[in-house]
């Protein structure tokens, strides 16, 4: 009985240390910059943001998204002010935690920021969220 019970507790000791590893440790790390479109707080029993960022490279292009959970209520409360405006988030990728109680993604955002204006051609920019206007031209609002 006694040997039992120390093998469930070193089992118990060796999952609890591959999760805390899991958690710590980045396979990588890097930014993506684009629109968020879609931000919710879901999960039956564990709850995490899970959200969605519109990366477009040329107007006119396909867009793709890149899906990403956010762990942290305060990053995830600054991505909301942001809704609707271009952004560049810092993500950090975890592989090997054994469950989606931790995000449904492997992309966990730590920062974000907002990034103003993308340069279209020389002269012309897109400020963020706007319509293309040439730099330096009157604001038409």
């Amino acid at each position: 009985m006694k040997r039992l019970l120390i093998a469930l507790l070193v089992v118990a000791a060796l999952v609890a240390g591959w999760f805390w590893f899991a958690l710590q440790w980045s396979y990588s790390s890097g930014e993506r910059a684009g629109w968020v479109q879609k931000l919710s707080h879901k999960g039956w029993l564990c709850k995490t943001w899970e959200g969605e960022l519109a990366l477009v490279s040329l107007p006119g292009s396909t867009v793709e998204k890149f899906y990403f959970t956010v762990r942290d209520d305060a990053v995830a409360q600054q991505i909301m002010k942001a809704m609707g405006r271009r952004v560049s988030l810092h993500y950090e990728e975890k592989v090997g935690l054994p469950t989606s109680c931790f995000g449904e993604t492997r992309h966990f955002v730590t920062k974000v920021e907002l990034t103003p204006d993308i340069p279209l051609a020389p002269g012309v920019t897109l400020p963020g969220g706007g319509a293309a206007e040439p730099a330096g031209a009157p604001a038409s609002r």
